[in-house]
């Protein structure tokens, strides 16, 4: 017998739930994420670039950026205007007087720069006396300027048929004597020490040659070789140039070297290894000398440095 129930139909209906996209939110994290990376290697870029001064004064401030401080000594203005007046509370509105100048005021120099700012200048110059002086430019093949880990050096070579001394000789020639006036005049514009060698070739001097000799213990002849000579011929330079105002304090080295540093060492016997080397020296190269010689105040870094670029 047919029945007339009909079967009910159930319907789900699933709602979902107020979640919002979630497509772009890592976007945003990352972005703020970049943004501060960039500002801190931004900032550690700027505190390379600053003194040590300048990076105590940004400390100073975010300790305490509004500057007012408590009691115990501590600054009591309201704002801190760098080198100008502070602005104390309650006198904000006193006109402050134009002609007051800060009592304290840091400069900071870079001893080394300023040295070799000078040497380049000094070179500049010289360069241009050797073009307008009339006592150097006949001979400005023979001066030889550069500038050396030492400081600036000034060669005078000898020429063919114009050499600066007479042969296996220590008088000046006259126009060498000229030379070393004029180079005199510009030297002792710089504050800079100076050294001064002499050089010869490597022709030795006839067997036997001898020259006179006297002191406390002897008197007689000494066999005299290219390292009198040399040695000689600096000190005449020397007395040269004190003979036209360079103080004896500032030559720190006379020393001759005869023929072991020559200038041309694949003709050892020409003309341009006789020469007078005139170095005005630099603060680090008058300091080594002052240590090697025993006159400066040896220290544990200074050996360091020394042995250091000897390796």
């Amino acid at each position: 017998m047919p029945t007339d129930k009909k079967q009910p139909i159930v319907v789900k209906k699933i709602k979902k739930g107020g979640h919002g996209h979630h497509g772009g939110a890592w976007k945003v994290a990352y972005a703020d994420f970049v943004t501060a990376m960039m500002a801190f290697f931004l900032l550690l870029w700027l505190l390379s670039q600053t003194t040590q001064v300048v990076r105590e004064g940004i400390s100073d401030y975010f300790r305490n950026p509004t500057g007012i401080q408590g009691p115990g000594g501590a600054s009591r203005s309201l704002i801190k205007l760098g080198g100008a007046l502070e602005i104390a509370k309650g006198e904000k509105n006193k006109k402050q007087p134009e002609d007051v100048k800060p009592k304290h005021q840091v400069v900071v120099v870079n001893k080394k720069d300023e040295d070799k700012k000078r040497l380049d200048d000094l070179l500049v110059e010289l360069k241009k006396a050797v073009q307008k002086s009339q006592a150097l430019k006949p001979f400005k093949d023979q001066l030889l300027l550069d500038i050396t880990p030492q400081g600036l050096r000034i060669q005078i070579v000898d020429k063919k048929n114009r050499p600066m001394f007479a042969l296996g000789g220590t008088r000046l020639k006259p126009y060498t004597k000229k030379i070393l006036r004029d180079l005199a005049k510009i030297i002792n514009t710089v504050p800079n020490s100076i050294a001064i060698s002499g050089h010869t070739d490597q022709k030795p001097f006839p067997k036997g040659y001898t020259r006179a000799y006297y002191d406390e213990d002897y008197a007689g002849k000494i066999l005299y070789t290219n390292w009198e000579l040399s040695a000689d011929r600096a000190n005449a330079a020397r007395r040269e140039l004190e003979k036209w105002g360079t103080k004896s304090s500032k030559i720190t080295r006379v020393v001759g070297l005869a023929s072991s540093v020559l200038f041309d060492k694949t003709r050892p016997r020409a003309p341009i290894n006789r020469r007078i080397a005139i170095v005005v020296l630099n603060k680090e190269a008058e300091n080594a000398i002052q240590i090697h010689e025993g006159k400066g105040q040896v220290k544990p870094k200074d050996i360091k440095n020394e042995l250091r670029k000897k390796k």
